[in-house]
């Protein structure tokens, strides 16, 4: 079953709003990977972070109080009427949360924590549930007085990849007659100091597909979908998941559960691989995961197809990161791209020898013109192998 996608919300370091997001998307605007303001083990770190000032949670309970829901809120706040609308029509047991995140409030927990190593005790604006991974859906459906479904998923940089999925789901299944879901994840010393220790961390914008690669930037983003079965102009016409489970962090180097993932999603939407448009690839920049998804796709797409990463853009939003390029390929679809431009990959344009050589989309291409109706995909792969693939689409 089709599965409409009828409204979006979107904040990241790109800006806020679909509007502004897609204008700088759509130029390649990198301007918005900035350093972070503290050195973390040592070194002085690119980020994607949200500038500027967020909405107010003065009037939520303690436990909600988190930059997390803040950036969730902001995002939401886009999409207010729609959904709104989707309540009343459908009454509020009817409308479900899935969300995907990896981070949720663990900064302000780990603040907390710090303070009570310090002090012997935790302070007043410390509580437990900041940290609780489900803190994005319950944040929601209590704000908004929901009865329906509510849960989170949280399966590192595929979670909101998966929460879409999920949606679907529930949608098919007829528990829900609406659903909101994506993703929200926020910078914070966990994740930047985690990647870190992994060696995994560039100290320049990430350069993927590059030989010069050498790791990834860490970002921060919320992209909410309000999604049902009623007819829009942009629909979720599949997805695909796999778990190739070949190591803890590192992807299986033949890419089989990346080929998996982007053959499930063709299959379940009922295309070929001649029919997708534009692919935005999971293009993190670290040696093991290009060198896996370049030979995955060129498997998968013997023609070729236009493709780019996003992440030199943003940074690499983890748990957010599946959502907010979904929104890209939603945004790519949408008014907000009169001249049907696809995003650029931003690299230093140095190949390397031993990936195979993918259609890297460079400034000024356009969706081609024999691509209708229009199918994009998005790439969302995650530690422990496990993979998810989305197709978006002009509504059948």
């Amino acid at each position: 079953m089709t599965a409409y996608l009828n409204a979006l919300g979107l904040i990241c370091a790109l800006g806020r709003g679909k509007a502004e997001v897609a204008q700088r998307l759509l130029a390649g605007d990198g301007s918005g990977m900035q350093p972070h303001p503290q050195r973390i083990a040592g070194r002085s770190l690119p980020v994607g972070a949200v500038t500027g000032k967020l909405p107010s949670l003065a009037d939520a309970p303690l436990q909600h109080a988190t930059r997390n829901n803040q950036l969730l809120l902001a995002a939401l706040d886009e999409i207010e009427c729609e959904v709104h609308e989707a309540i009343s029509r459908f009454g509020p047991s009817r409308v479900g949360v899935v969300m995907g995140t990896s981070t949720s409030g663990i900064q302000e927990a780990t603040q907390g924590i710090a303070r009570l190593v310090r002090d012997g005790q935790l302070p007043s604006s410390y509580h437990y549930s900041h940290q609780e991974l489900c803190a994005p859906a319950s944040f929601i459906s209590e704000r908004l007085q929901l009865s329906g479904p509510s849960y989170a998923i949280s399966t590192a940089c595929t979670s909101s990849a998966r929460a879409l999925l999920s949606a679907k789901r529930l949608l098919d299944a007829g528990i829900c007659d609406a659903v909101i879901s994506g993703g929200v994840d926020t910078l914070c010393d966990l994740t930047l100091r985690g990647f870190s220790a992994l060696e995994a961390t560039s100290i320049r914008v990430c350069n993927p597909f590059s030989v010069n690669r050498d790791g990834i930037n860490i970002g921060e983003a919320a992209a909410v979908f309000l999604m049902t079965r009623e007819r829009a102009p942009i629909a979720l016409l599949g997805g695909g998941a796999s778990s190739d489970a070949h190591h803890i962090s590192a992807p299986d180097p033949q890419g089989l559960g990346a080929i998996a993932s982007m053959g499930n999603a063709m299959s379940s939407a009922g295309i070929l691989p001649e029919q997708i448009g534009y692919l935005n690839l999971h293009g993190t920049a670290t040696r093991h995961n290009d060198a896996m998804e370049s030979l995955a796709v060129a498997r998968v797409f013997p023609a070729g197809v236009p493709c780019s990463s996003t992440k030199p853009l943003t940074g690499h939003t983890l748990g957010a990161a599946g959502a907010l390029e979904t929104a890209f390929c939603w945004l790519l679809l949408s008014e907000h791209n009169p001249t049907q431009l696809l995003p650029p990959h931003r690299w230093d344009g140095e190949q390397d020898a031993e990936l195979p050589r993918l259609d890297l989309v460079v400034a000024g291409t356009v969706v081609a013109a024999t691509a209708a109706p229009r199918r994009m995909m998005s790439n969302s792969f995650a530690f422990g192998g496990n993979n998810i693939s989305l197709i978006l689409g002009d509504a059948p």
